[in-house]
């Protein structure tokens, strides 16, 4: 699902090409048509109370009419009357199929007549924005058009141009008219559906929160296509089921939006993201039943329908984003980064919402709300990049867990194969070395008697005895790692041993060895096993340099701990080579059995200490070897 937020993005920017090319690419008309003209201004009056939307109303009357233009875009009911007369003349037409369009009549109730004739009729109860498309024909012109408008929540008139031309111009910017709405917000529903999909193969740890995610992106676009005036001017015959659907999703929202905040930032200060997220809950709750209970009843429960719904939810919706708002800018600025993202996404759609919200009950209801679908976007895009980067922390953490879970399984095969080996080494290592050392004293008292020529092979077995025994010697250092003598050991003093022990063997070799211990580095352990350990490394680095070279030997303190670094210029070791380091008979060696790099970190592992190697194929290899620092 990484890839969601770039496909939401593609897709904008899709929408944006397509809004950006010119009309005529995306509405393709054939030939040349005359262009609309716009109507510079009309004629308005009241109605009275009692008024109907009847042409006998007004056509006749004596009553005085108020020329109008442009600049006055809608007006608001009286106590007088709620309904409002308009009369504009229609200019010369010259094609036969010309249209007028109104781009938007304010009023729940409209009623549009041509001289005598009814040509237009719509009412929506919860909606008063209306765009209309009217064919004329050439025999209109100089007609007159009246258009009656009612609304009792105080938006009345026309608001927007009204132009005069050819029908086919006219019909492509009256189907354009609310578009974009629908496709953003089917955009929004589409990806909620495609990532509820998702959801059976989450864990339960993901689930409520990529839900939450699904039901907000989901009432989003459900809202904003239930409030587009694509689907009021084409399918006005659901109008009233857009208004049930609107209010439905938004109730829906409210309380998934503060599920996800809380879950993202928390419970907030004194947990008021929980119970704000409780009491969100229960006003929808309330809410849904009272709009359940309103179209069950035909209608007859209005009074609590406006009461709850339209009247109570916009000021709830306010108090609710200003809360998140602020929480989410107050964890932001503790560093958060989800909170940063959040906060970016949320805001802009929060400001632009609250403002618009603000202005449309400073105004009573007369504006239409614009900005909130497209603060949206922001606001989505920075929900959904906040779920991608939660997941992608996890699948980090889990890759991380299964590489320590690898290690530890590794480290837990080793130890249970080292068990094994050092019950059979000490139970073999006693058993053979006597037979061994009685072997080795009867070729000893061979040499005295045995000529020339066979002393020579005589001499042979007792090396190679001698080896052996330094095998089973190796076996029992491995099967009983414990020390007899602890010691305080200065680790200067033990490495001029070595060092005088190593040095020689180096020089043939044609390396070279350079130390730099300070002398005031001490430990505990057994000085022996020790020597023994470093011993081990050293040879290995000598043997490694296959002629000239240089072995460098440094030690110092550092957070309370001894560290001894032995470094080579030799051939170095690969990947694999590397990681069996210190398993049972592994050599890089001919004559190897892999038994004294097993021994050395069998003591070094007794004396409390960490051994680590570094190694580059044909540069050389770096032995890290800590101790815990003794302070008398």
């Amino acid at each position: 699902m990484k890839n969601v937020p770039k496909a939401i993005v593609i897709l904008w920017m899709s929408v944006l090409i397509i809004l950006g090319m010119p009309h005529g690419i995306v509405f393709a008309t054939t030939g040349e048509v005359q262009q609309p003209v716009s109507i510079a201004g009309w004629e308005v009056k009241w109605g009275n109370v009692d008024d109907q939307g009847f042409i006998s109303e007004v056509k006749g009357a004596d009553e005085i009419w108020e020329k109008q233009g442009v600049d006055k875009l809608e007006y608001s009911s009286t106590d007088r009357s709620s309904s409002l007369w308009t009369r504009l003349t229609i200019p010369e037409l010259t094609e036969e199929s010309s249209a007028i369009r109104f781009e938007n009549i304010k009023g729940n109730h409209i009623v549009i007549y041509l001289e005598d004739r009814k040509v237009y009729e719509n009412y929506h109860y919860n909606y008063d924005n209306n765009a209309v498309l009217l064919p004329l024909s050439n025999e209109n012109s100089g007609d007159t058009l009246y258009v009656w408008s009612q609304n009792e929540k105080g938006r009345l008139g026309i608001q927007g141009t009204v132009q005069v031309g050819p029908y086919a111009a006219l019909q492509e910017k009256y189907i354009h008219n609310g578009l974009i709405d629908v496709i953003l917000g089917a955009t929004f529903v589409f990806t909620a559906i495609t990532m509820l999909s998702c959801t059976f193969f989450l864990g339960k740890f993901h689930k409520g929160l990529w839900i939450s995610l699904c039901i907000v992106m989901g009432s989003i676009g459900t809202m904003i296509i239930t409030y587009s005036q694509f689907l009021y001017t084409f399918y006005q015959v659901y109008g009233d089921l857009y208004s049930v659907v609107f209010d439905l999703a938004m109730l829906l929202g409210m309380p998934a939006l503060c599920y996800f905040f809380e879950q993202i930032i928390g419970p907030g200060l004194h947990g008021i993201f929980t119970k704000l997220r409780k009491i969100q809950f229960i006003y929808s709750v309330v809410a849904v039943f009272s709009l359940f209970i309103y179209v069950t009843s035909g209608g007859q429960w209005e009074f609590l329908y406006n009461l709850l719904v339209q009247r109570v939810v916009g000021m709830v919706l306010v108090i609710l984003l200003t809360i998140l708002l602020v929480g989410t800018i107050a964890k932001a600025l503790q560093r958060n980064r989800e909170a940063m993202l959040l906060a970016t996404g949320f805001g802009t759609f929060a400001l632009i919402s609250v403002a618009e919200l603000l202005w449309y009950y400073q105004r009573s209801g007369s504006y239409h709300l614009l900005w909130w679908k497209w603060s949206m976007v922001a606001f989505v895009i920075s929900l959904i990049a906040i779920l991608g980067s939660r997941f992608a922390e996890k699948h980090t953490k889990v890759l991380e867990y299964s590489k320590e879970l690898e290690l530890f399984n590794n480290e837990l095969q080793r130890s249970e194969k080292m068990e094994i080996i050092s019950e059979l080494a000490a139970s073999v290592a006693h058993e053979v070395r006597n037979p061994l050392q009685v072997t080795r004293g009867f070729l000893q008292l061979m040499t005295e008697q045995e000529d020339n020529k066979n002393k020579g092979y005589v001499r042979i077995a007792l090396e190679e005895l001698d080896r052996a025994s330094g095998i089973i010697t190796d076996f029992l250092t491995f099967a009983k790692p414990e020390f007899d003598h602890i010691i305080s050991l200065n680790i200067s003093d033990e490495f001029n041993h070595i060092e005088g022990i190593l040095v020689p063997m180096a020089n043939l070799e044609g390396g070279k060895i350079t130390t730099d211990i300070p002398p005031d580095l001490y430990i505990r352990g057994n000085s022996s096993k020790f020597k023994q350990a470093f011993i081990n490394i050293i040879k290995n680095s000598i043997e490694a340099l296959q002629g000239q070279g240089q072995i460098d030997i440094w030690a110092y303190k550092q957070d309370g701990m001894i560290k001894v670094h032995v470094r080579d210029n030799g051939e170095g070791m690969d990947e694999e080579a590397l990681s069996r380091l210190g398993e049972p008979y592994f050599s890089n060696k001919i004559k190897g059995t892999g038994l004294g790099m097993m021994v050395t970190f069998r003591i070094v592992e007794a004396m409390q200490g960490q051994i680590s190697f570094t190694s580059t194929k044909g540069v050389g290899t770096e032995a890290v070897v800590s101790f815990t620092e003794f302070v008398e």
